[in-house]
């Protein structure tokens, strides 16, 4: 048996019975629709009489001008680039994802992508094959197009100026569109979340055009036929089993929507509980306990987000019950992206799918935190008020409720260092005089195959004072002609090591991987003065010689990061760590190491690699994608080296102030029975970083002995200023304790501030025992 068949064997013996079962129903209707087309085409039974009880929208007639002056009077920018987004639309000129000003001419060919010039062929959807793009181009150029939002656009247009041009435009469109689209014909019903997207346009279409003079009762009629057939579609072939996620939310929220707007169609009912139910049942199954979105992807995070906003609130729009859990779990994405966002654009990992639920125009890193102002409108919660930005979508959604949110003052808010350790989210921030925040990515590849997951083990992003500084490099694009897809989302394009040019996880495909690579968070600490994360990822464990790279990040608040990478294995390998940058920054080398900036006379960021002769640290060209189908120039800074392992590399990232030349010097200082010790030497200061083996128990360097997994302290004046230790019993410093605990303490830390000295623990009873009398007599620098 071939390898391929033994592949389909084994996925066919893991499949329940209603698996087998909806997708043997889902393929029988599929080719029954394509042999006999009239009986596909069959209307959806509607009753126009059946008019009560009828679902209300976000708002009513009557509240439409008052939508439309709030919009003007808050966001006029917003509605100036409405009106000529229309006008554009009118000339058939569009912006789809990334790219802009896309002319389809004087007959919109909806089959066309025309970026790439290929145009799907007009045969029954399921014989065609979507991801091959020499005959298809980008299925999601088409689809983007064919998600009709532009539609909403127009409409927008008519409420706030009048011109009867725009609805006119828009009733064409529709139905020249349906007549391009006869169904089972075509690629536009190749795919139920596409479906369900349109759907839920048309909706907004029609319920923005309530007094539109310009709408007839048969377009209306007509609309209302069409929103029943894409409902019957989307039932039909709900991605239960073929795509188990945005893309059943997205199936799910239309149904829900049309259910619950239009009971004139039969189904209304069944389709408003069932679209219901499934949004509930997927929010726990897809939501991890700590609210990370399970595809570990913050751009799918907020995609999936809105879409439950979205539904919430026209839930309680009519006074829907939705149980305690739905909201609880809402609220824990939305502290995702509060906390991701504390520091500014809140860049993320994973794919970027350059779509969104309301305006697609807002799919750059800086609207991720969009969902922040409907949510903390809707749910009261002023603790989101710092991160949320006023947008025309919550005003739509809210109206005098969102700007009266976003008018109020917020709540007091700081950057602080968090964990979601489901997700493997760890946010390592401080709100000193130069506000930063270090991110790293210790979570799984991604769900199920990984299909949006990247090769970014233990990856981390940085800013400084709301400005990017270390990125990941997006996602750029799913299908081309060429690599473009494995190398964004290759391990080589985060800030993380790689082995042997190879990513973490060998690419299947567009959309899966072979295998999903253990990801360990090993330890995660955060004191009152620094946070300690040490993790380890299995992605290299493939290899001949086997090799597990671990990582550690130490951040000492108001200051700088120190990472340290290590490589574990027995023989000689290729080692390269990448830290790409945001295009806005150019990077630098000094005689200290590098030194980078925004260039808008915030802060600068010093990168000080470890002085090691047996690494080159060299600034390389690098790509950045802020958005799908966008790629920009930026910088990259690549340490590498060929070396017998185990080895190491670390480097230190230091915002300081514009200017300043100081002289910085990492150096490794030792590494021996079973320790490692680097110092960082900076501005007359002395710090030292002592890291445990992981074979090691007990330890002693010079003068110190102690069994902690890592201990940081920094000298100055002839005294020590600083001490942290994590996972430790005891310290002892020229035979006198410093520290005794009769049980493993996870936290240790002492510090002066303004002249006083203080102490802290995860355990308050080791505090009585503490002596810092030896501390005073300590020696600067590292003691020989």
């Amino acid at each position: 048996m071939s390898l391929a068949w033994r592949k389909h064997w084994s996925r066919a013996r893991r499949l329940t019975w209603d698996e087998v079962h909806t997708r043997l129903r889902q393929e029988f209707g599929k080719r029954l629709d394509a042999g006999f087309p009239r009986l596909a085409r069959r209307s959806e039974p509607i009753d126009p009489k059946k008019t009560s009880p009828h679902g209300e929208f976000f708002f009513t007639p009557a509240s439409l001008p008052e939508g439309a002056r709030l919009l003007k009077q808050h966001l006029p920018a917003e509605v100036t680039s409405i009106v000529s987004e229309a006008d554009n639309i009118c000339r058939h000129r569009f912006r789809l994802l990334g790219y802009a000003d896309l002319d389809y001419g004087q007959e919109i060919d909806w089959h066309l992508d025309a970026v790439h010039g290929k145009v799907s062929p007009r045969k029954p959807w399921h014989k065609i094959d979507f991801f091959n793009f020499a005959e298809i181009g980008d299925h999601k150029i088409i689809w983007e197009l064919n998600r009709h939002q532009h539609l909403v656009t127009l409409a927008k247009a008519w409420l706030l100026t009048s011109d009867a041009r725009y609805p006119s435009e828009l009733i064409s469109q529709w139905y020249g569109w349906q007549q391009a689209n006869l169904y089972p014909l075509g690629i536009n019903w190749a795919s139920s979340l596409e479906v369900a997207f349109r759907s839920l346009s048309w909706i907004w279409v029609d319920q923005l055009l309530l007094e539109c003079p310009q709408v007839t009762e048969q377009f209306r009629a007509d609309l209302l036929e069409g929103l029943a057939f894409h409902g019957r579609h989307i039932e039909r072939y709900l991605s239960t089993y073929f795509s188990p996620n945005t893309h059943l939310l997205g199936e799910a929220t239309a149904l829900f929507f049309i259910g619950v707007l239009y009971p004139q169609s039969s189904s209304a009912d069944r389709w408003r509980k069932k679209g219901l139910a499934i949004l509930q049942q997927e929010a726990e199954r897809q939501v991890r306990p700590d609210g990370v979105y399970f595809e570990q992807t913050f751009y799918y995070h907020v995609y999936a987000l809105d879409l439950f906003l979205h539904a919430r609130l026209l839930a309680a729009k009519n006074q829907i019950d939705v149980p305690a859990n739905f909201d609880e779990i809402i609220n824990k994405m939305l502290t995702v992206v509060r906390v991701l966002a504390q520091n500014g654009p809140p860049h993320g990992f994973g794919d970027d799918d350059g779509g969104r639920l309301f305006n697609s125009a807002r799919n750059r890193a800086e609207h991720m935190s969009d969902p922040l102002v409907v949510g903390g409108a809707f749910f009261k919660d002023q603790t989101l008020r710092a991160a949320a930005a006023l947008t025309e979508e919550s005003i739509w959604l809210l109206g005098e409720q969102a700007t009266a949110f976003f008018s109020s003052s917020p709540a007091a808010a700081s950057s602080s260092s968090t964990s979601f350790p489901d997700g493997g989210v760890y946010v390592s921030a401080d709100s000193g005089n130069i506000p930063q925040q270090l991110v790293i990515d210790a979570g799984p590849l991604g769900a199920m195959r990984g299909g949006h997951g990247h090769a970014d083990a233990l990856s981390v992003s940085y800013s400084v004072d709301r400005q990017p500084f270390l990125v990941d490099a997006g996602a750029f694009c799913y299908m081309s002609s060429g690599n473009e897809r494995n190398t964004f989302r290759g391990t080589g394009a985060h800030n993380t090591m790689r082995v042997d040019q190879l990513d973490q996880a060998v690419p299947d495909g567009p959309f899966a991987w072979k295998t999903l690579p253990a990801v360990h968070a090993d330890s995660w600490i955060t004191g009152e003065t620094f946070s300690f994360f040490s993790g380890h990822h299995e992605g290299y464990l493939r290899l001949s010689d086997p090799v597990v790279h671990r990582r550690f990040v130490f951040h000492l608040y108001k200051n700088f990061w120190l990472v340290r990478d290590v490589a574990e294995g027995n023989a000689s390998h290729s080692l390269e760590t990448f830290w790409h940058f945001h295009p806005k920054v150019v990077i630098n080398r000094t005689e200290s190491g590098f030194i980078s900036s925004a260039g808008n006379g915030g802060p600068q960021v010093a990168f000080v690699p470890v002085t090691d002769p047996d690494w080159e640290c060299a600034i390389t060209a690098s790509q950045f994608s802020p958005m799908y189908g966008v790629v920009e120039p930026a910088q990259a800074l690549r340490c590498g080296s060929a070396l017998q392992l185990p080895a190491e590399h670390a480097l230190v990232v230091h915002a300081i102030a514009v200017n300043e030349e100081n002289r910085r010097e990492l150096r490794r200082v030792s590494s021996q029975a079973g320790i490692t010790i680097y110092e960082y030497a900076e501005n007359g200061l002395s710090h030292v970083f002592i890291f445990r083996g992981a074979e090691a128990t007990k330890w002693n360097f010079a003068d110190w002995e102690s069994d902690a997994e890592f201990i940081y302290y920094c000298s100055e004046a002839q005294r020590t200023s600083h001490l942290t230790a994590c996972n430790l019993t005891f310290i002892r410093y020229r035979g006198e304790q410093i520290l005794s605990a009769p049980r493993p303490v996870e936290r240790f830390e002492y510090w002066e501030h303004d002249g006083k000295r203080q102490a802290s623990s995860s355990d308050p009873e080791v505090l009585r025992a503490f002596s810092d009398t030896a501390l005073a007599s300590l020696e600067p620098g590292v003691t020989r």
